[in-house]
This record gives structure tokens, sequence and C-alpha cells, in this order.
């Protein structure tokens, strides 16, 4: 039996490749550039299916995947987060290749401060002091790059709302990640069949269009879906919720810094609006640190 330092030690080597995984995806949407969004969105279903079927027989779930699949209301609840899941894609997939990369990344910083607003509006729950700040100063960076960008930042709202609504559903569906996601991705995969047929007749499809290395890398938007989800589940399974909740920030810096990489402009209202947005994140994991401690004090009384 491992001891609970080694559990933790693997618990973040585990978050840390979710999140590094996940925060170079601009990199790899980048490389596909030259391939349309919708087909890019098809290759992404496609070829999560069997990673995530590879996956899901070496860690002995396929019974949790049939028991979902026979079962009517879980059934239902997984095709509205499919369709959730593949707004959130493909509207990240071409704000990508459209350089929106900023925008990409400022819709996951406020992701966790959407999921809070959430939670006080539907589920009852109540925000500490400083939870309340860091929601308010999310919502005054929008606001600042609203007004001074001239237009609302809608890709960063569709991309932190949609996944915040996906998340809320995915929490009332008893299932683990890697059986979610490859359901998920099998009731998707009849659209993406089908648009892909419909590219490929028109002569539009890339794939195996003569280019091996765009053939390669649209093969990758399998292990590029699933990987990250099984890593972040061995994570998840093994750090405190505090811990979690720092390396998700990772992502979106990434993302962040990726932006600059490729030139995009980084105008005075996008700096105020991260100013507030990482003012809003160090507000948001102090009082998580802060509870993670009074919890683990009155744990030991």
């Amino acid at each position: 039996m491992p001891d609970k330092q080694t559990d933790i030690r693997d618990g973040v080597v585990a978050g840390l490749i979710a999140y590094l995984m996940w925060g170079v995806l601009p990199v790899y949407f980048k490389l596909v550039g030259a391939v349309d969004p919708t087909e890019v969105m098809t290759h992404r279903v496609i070829w999560a299916i069997p990673v995530g079927a590879i996956i899901i027989a070496f860690r002995h779930q396929w019974r949790e995947v049939w028991r979902a699949l026979t079962h009517r209301s879980m059934l239902g609840w997984l095709s509205l987060s499919a369709l959730l899941i593949g707004v959130n894609w493909f509207i990240y997939i071409w704000a990508i290749q459209d350089n929106r990369i900023f925008e990409t990344s400022l819709g996951y910083y406020i992701n966790p401060l959407t999921n809070m607003l959430v939670g006080v509006l539907f589920f009852g729950e109540r925000l500490r002091s400083l939870q309340t700040v860091a929601v308010a100063l999310a919502a005054i960076g929008v606001l600042v790059l609203s007004i001074n960008g001239g237009q609302i930042p809608w890709v960063s709202l569709a991309l932190a709302i949609s996944f915040t609504a996906y998340a809320v559903i995915r929490k009332k569906v008893v299932i683990g990640g890697m059986p979610g996601l490859f359901i998920e991705t099998l009731l998707l995969l009849p659209f993406a069949i089908a648009w892909f047929v419909v590219l490929d007749i028109s002569g539009q499809a890339m794939f195996a269009s003569g280019d091996a290395s765009t053939t390669f890398w649209l093969l990758m938007a399998g292990p590029f879906t699933a990987i990250p989800l099984l890593f972040f589940a061995l994570a998840a399974r093994r750090l405190p919720l505090t811990t979690i909740g720092f390396m998700q920030f990772l992502a979106p810096s990434m993302q962040f810094a990726t932006g600059i990489y490729y030139g995009e402009a980084l105008t005075t209202a996008h700096i105020a609006c991260f100013a507030c947005i990482w003012t809003a994140v160090a507000f948001f994991s102090y009082d998580a640190v802060r509870g993670g401690r009074k919890k683990a004090s009155s744990d030991t009384i």
C-alpha cells in the first residue's frame, strides 16, 4: 500500500500533466490551423473514442459505461452534457484559430468564479467575504474589457458559462470522468461522422488528403482530448480540493503566455481586465487555503 506522501506526490505529478496538456492545447490547435474548425471538431470526437475505450478497458470501467447506457435518466443527462461540451469544444477551437487566445484564457480564469456564482443562485450556497470580492473583481474585469474594448468578450463568457453548466450536469450524474467522456463522445459520434462525410464529399476535408503531417496531428486529437482527463481523475482522487484549485489556474496562465507568443494584441483594456482577474484569483486562492487550514484544524480536534 502506498503511503500518503507517495499518494500526494503521484497526485501532483498527474495534476501537472493534465493541466500542462490543457495549457498547450492552443499550440496544438494552431498546428492544425489550416483545417476548418468544424473538421477539427469531428476528429476530436471520432479519435477520442478509441483512446477512451483503451483507457476504460485498462481501468476495468466497462460495467460503469454499460450501466449509464442502459439507465434512461443518466443517458438523458449525459446527452445534455454532450451537447454542452460539444459547444464548448467548438467555440474553443474556433477562437484559437481566429487568434482569440486571450479570450479563451480569460474564459477559463473566470470559470471557477462562475461556478461559485451558480452555487449561490441555484444551490443556496453562501459566498464568504473574500469569495464575494473575487466574483465582484471578475465582473469588473469583464465590464472594463466590454466598455474599453468596444465589445462584450462573448467567447470568454460562452466558454465559462458552457463549462459551468456542463460541470453542474456532470455533478448530477454518478459516473467517472472517463466513462462519462466516452459516452458523451459516443453520443456526438453520429453527428461528427455525418459532417465529416459532407466535408469529404465536397472536397473540403483535409484528413488523409496527402499531407501526412496534417493527418497525424488530426489523429492526435483523440489523445489530446482523453489523456488529460485521465490524469486529472488520478490527481483529483489523491489531492485535496485546495491543491486542485491552485492547479486549475495553470492552464489559462499557459494559454495567456501562448497568446503573447503568437503575437496577439494585448490592449490596455486586456491588461486592466486581466489585472482584475489575477487579483480575483489571488483572493480566491487565499480563501481556499484558509478554508483548507480551518478544515484541517477542525479535523484534528
